[in-house]
């Protein structure tokens, strides 16, 4: 048996799925401005189950790292398609970026021209013919009058095939001590580049199987890692266990996502944590398979 911290990691693998990501690159002209985008643009977006796409802040920019030499943050934004990506980016940044004070926002990916969303492209319209284009350096920018000035928004934006639904779960003598991993878990996997956790603070109270009792519920609560179930269901929590928390992951790659989950996985191995897995359906949800044991045992 693996452990680490003497807390044994189960022998099971994160069941995780091919999902279409974008990266935006929001700038505004302070950092609070940029981060009131940020956490505006990435709400209701925790999971494709009822959700657009999933969604979350990836890492903060310095103004040396922006196109516009201003203070920014870096979004991840993952969908099951292009088409469904574009849909939601355009209507996100339209509702919560064009919307916000002194933002601008840019492509964070290469541009592949048969792997494009037009973003600017679709919100120009909102300039009722006032919007103007501008082409840099094989860049074109749209440039929309509002009422603070311009709002600077990017064509198009480049998209790649990420992954989604790395997790682990955290299984703890009681709800204190899990939230307390879960929370040292997600600070350890806000530091690995390309990932984001779109639950909310990262942490995941609620996890879901595939199915229902009901025929139109496509998913519904794990009941086999719910504590208060114990005895009545088919119950995965060992002994003492009494609370669980699920950390989610999505990466613009497999290896961002194994990073995350590895570094995750250690921090989360702290008092009153009695054990690590993750969550399956038994290879039948998505084609990519994380083994806990073979991705802790890597170098990363």
């Amino acid at each position: 048996m693996l452990t680490i911290n003497k807390i044994p990691i189960e022998d099971t693998f994160a069941e995780a799925f091919p999902m279409t990501a974008a990266r935006l690159i929001v700038t505004a002209a302070t950092p609070a401005w940029a981060q009131t985008a940020g956490t505006v643009v990435t709400g209701y977006a925790s999971s494709v189950i009822g959700c657009d796409v999933e969604a979350g802040i990836e890492r903060t920019l310095s103004a040396d790292e922006t196109l516009d030499g201003r203070p920014g943050i870096s979004i991840l934004m993952f969908g099951f398609s292009r088409d469904a990506l574009q849909k939601a980016v355009v209507n996100r940044v339209g509702q919560c970026i064009l919307t916000c004070a002194t933002t601008a926002c840019y492509n964070g990916l290469p541009p592949v021209k048969s792997k494009t969303i037009r973003v600017g492209g679709n919100l120009r319209f909102f300039s009722d013919g006032w919007q103007i284009s501008k082409k840099l350096e094989g860049r074109r920018y749209w440039r929309l009058p509002v009422m603070d000035g311009e709002f600077l928004c990017e064509d198009v934006f480049g998209t790649i095939k990420g992954v989604g639904g790395g997790n682990f779960l955290i299984l703890a003598a009681n709800q204190s001590a899990g939230l307390a991993a879960a929370e040292v878990a997600v600070a350890a996997i806000r530091n690995v580049p390309g990932a984001i956790m779109p639950f909310p603070g990262g942490i995941v109270r609620s996890g879901s199987k595939v199915g229902s009792k009901y025929k139109k519920v496509r998913a519904s609560t794990n009941d086999a890692y719910c504590p208060t179930l114990r005895g009545q269901v088919k119950s995965a929590l060992p002994a003492g266990v009494n609370a669980v928390y699920e950390i989610v992951i999505d990466g613009v790659d497999q290896a961002a996502v194994e990073q995350a989950m590895r570094v995750g996985i250690r921090a989360a191995c702290t008092n009153g944590v009695l054990g690590i897995t993750a969550g399956n359906y038994g290879g039948t949800l998505g084609p990519v398979h994380l083994h806990l044991h073979k991705l802790l045992e890597a170098q990363g």
